[in-house]
């Protein structure tokens, strides 16, 4: 066991005792309670530990009539020593291990700070150090939300081994956000192209999740972000509008909200949860209604006049609201237009749970946690993993927003904690550079206070990548550093990005002016991030994979330095070798997407590479 043992999520209590515990042949793992079978596949985690790291298998057994002095493992659940419902208390003596709890549930996120301890074994002497562990959450849910609606859709396979990453960091919701890509039978036109996820997908990762003790929480929008509805024939007439609508500054020409005062769209609403919720076992759905932006600027715009922008949005709500009550549901909702209508507050149901989203460091999780605890309102905390609109991730942000969020997520009395991932943009973001902001969110969600005392770069290369070198660890936090380098941080996104999202007429006006000398800084920080690749020493199936997404963001990343000075006027860069070098980039960037996502959603995605190449045409 090395002198320092980093746990992910760091646990509350945690006390080295004199000694050790020799691992050897021989030895039984005791589910000790009336239905040991709730707690076969956490023993099993364990056993399969214990045999991968020391190279043993002890054996499974529900019965205390066995030989006391042959019981290497027991896992107590139902005793009085722990309050917290999922709460635990793992003792680590030289004669055995004892894990209890007061549920199945805190077992079961004992058995993951095990499973961390024997990764981190002694591998000369083949024991684990005498300790004990006192431990439950901050949180009581601690949720993961993957946007598998904008271009990238994961295969199963690849979302399975996610579940099993996040059950170890003691997540215990999931979602996949969804806005057309479930296959229902009824719409086929709005998934064909998308590669969707079926009733079966589901239903398997329903089963999966719950095996490790998470709710699967279904997602579907239900009123803004139906664009890929409403652009086709069949559900036009539920737009609010097809003639065009600002925001953000910008003209829209695309259809984007259901119109929320058109009977058709309440009975599309109904149709979809008829046919969504049957697949998951979960009590919630997430109903998305976020950012009905368009509302208002079209067949609703003389009753918003009338009656508010908020009014016309919070009525809609509350229908789709009695519909999913009557299928004995709970909801969900994006906060972004409660929280600019206070004086509705008080109107939402009260067994509604607003989702309050924020993603740059500074947002204001204070203020408006205060404005959810004053109207009495049940919320979450929803940060993000800063990931999206960046190709290699924003380490230093990812870090502020999370523990903004939890900070004032506890302060305020938030129930939950959802670590959000989008795809905006073409989903460019390879799954690893993810992993830093969904780990260090599980962590600070699970318990603040300790998980700031992390070595996140170690903890991340141990626990996310299986590297003990802490490389890996490295690599992800400092590339997803390298958005700093410029000195200019545009929100939510990275001005690297950009550079490659921009016409290149564009970026010569941006790079008009600027001091080009950061470019040359920047590729020095580029070259620092990805050293450390070579020393890696991972033991996941995909290693070599991911040391491939870390090279395809690293190559992305060199190509826009090269784009911003081709277009700062640099005579050395030759548009005709920028070309080559982005035909070579797209190549690879479609082969790594088919290892872990499906093809649909991919030719949408590589035609923002095919833009840029383009330009130099």
């Amino acid at each position: 066991m090395p002198k320092k043992i980093t746990l992910l999520p760091a646990p509350r209590h945690i006390k080295l005792n004199t000694g050790k515990l020799d691992v050897s042949e021989g030895r039984l793992i005791l589910i000790d309670c009336s239905a040991p079978q709730t707690l076969l596949f956490t023993a099993k985690r364990i056993q399969s530990a214990i045999r991968e790291h020391f190279g043993i298998v002890w054996e499974i057994t529900a019965s205390s009539a066995v030989p006391k002095d042959l019981v290497g493992v027991t896992l107590c659940p139902g005793g009085d020593s722990v309050k917290h419902e999922q709460g635990y208390k793992l003792d680590i003596s030289p004669d055995k291990i004892t894990l209890s709890a007061k549920t199945e549930t805190g077992i079961f996120y004992g058995s993951a700070t095990l499973c961390q301890l024997i990764q981190q074994h002694d591998s000369e002497s083949n024991s684990l150090p005498c300790l004990s562990v006192s431990d439950w959450p901050d949180f009581s849910v601690r949720g993961v939300m993957l946007d598998i609606s904008r271009d990238k859709v994961p295969t199963l396979e690849t979302v399975l081994g996610l579940v099993d990453r996040l059950a170890s960091w003691k997540v215990n919701q999931f979602q996949l956000y969804i806005e057309h890509t479930f296959a229902y039978h009824q719409h086929p036109e709005v998934w064909e192209k998308a590669s969707p996820f079926t009733g079966q997908d589901i239903l398997q990762l329903d089963a999966y999740c719950r095996e490790r003790f998470i709710e699967l929480v279904p997602n579907q929008n239900t009123f803004g972000h139906m664009r890929h509805w409403l652009e086709h024939k069949r559900y036009a007439a539920l737009a609010e509008t097809t003639t065009g609508w600002e925001a953000w500054g910008e003209h829209f020409n695309f259809p984007w909200s259901l119109n929320p005062t058109h009977p058709g769209s309440l009975k599309l609403v109904k149709g979809l949860l008829d046919e969504y919720l049957p697949n998951f076992s979960s009590g919630t759905i997430n109903v998305g209604c976020d950012e009905p932006l368009d509302v208002g600027q079209g067949k609703n715009k003389e009753l918003v006049e009338k009656i508010g922008r908020g009014r016309v949005y919070l009525d809609f709500v509350k229908k789709i609201h009695q519909e999913v009550t009557a299928r004995g549901k709970k909801m969900q909702i994006w906060g972004d237009i409660i929280i600019e209508h206070p004086d509705l507050n008080l109107e939402v149901p009260k067994d509604v749970t607003v989702l309050e989203w924020g993603y740059e460091a500074s947002h204001p999780f204070d203020e408006h946690g205060a404005q959810f605890a004053k109207a009495g309102l049940k919320y979450y905390v929803c940060p993000g993993t800063s990931s999206w609109n960046s190709i290699a991730g924003r380490t230093d942000n990812a870090l502020a927003n999370l523990v903004n969020a939890a900070e004032n997520g506890l302060n305020y009395g938030a129930e939950g904690y959802l670590i959000t991932d989008w795809g905006d943009n073409g989903h460019w973001q390879t799954l690893p550079v993810s992993y830093l902001g969904f780990a260090m969110g599980a962590s600070f969600s699970w318990s603040l206070k300790a998980s700031k005392k992390l070595d996140v770069k170690r903890a991340i290369s141990l626990h996310a990548f299986d590297d003990p070198t802490g490389s890996l660890g490295q690599v992800a936090y400092d590339l997803g550093n390298v958005y700093l380098t410029p000195g200019i941080v545009p929100p939510n996104s990275s001005w690297l990005f950009w550079i490659l999202q921009w016409p290149l007429d564009e970026v010569r006006k941006i790079m008009n002016g600027l001091n080009v000398e950061m470019l040359d800084k920047i590729w020095k920080a580029i070259d620092d991030a990805v050293i450390p690749l070579g020393k890696a020493r991972s033991t996941r199936p995909d290693k070599e994979l991911i040391h491939q997404e870390f090279r395809l963001a690293e190559r992305m990343l060199r190509h826009a330095v090269m784009r911003a000075r081709l277009a700062a006027g640099r005579e050395d860069i030759k548009p005709a070798a920028l070309y080559v070098d982005m035909k070579a980039i797209t190549d690879e960037y479609k082969s790594i997407w088919l290892e872990r996502n499906r093809p649909g959603g991919l030719r949408d995605s590589v035609a923002r590479l095919e833009k840029a190449r383009s330009d130099y045409a």
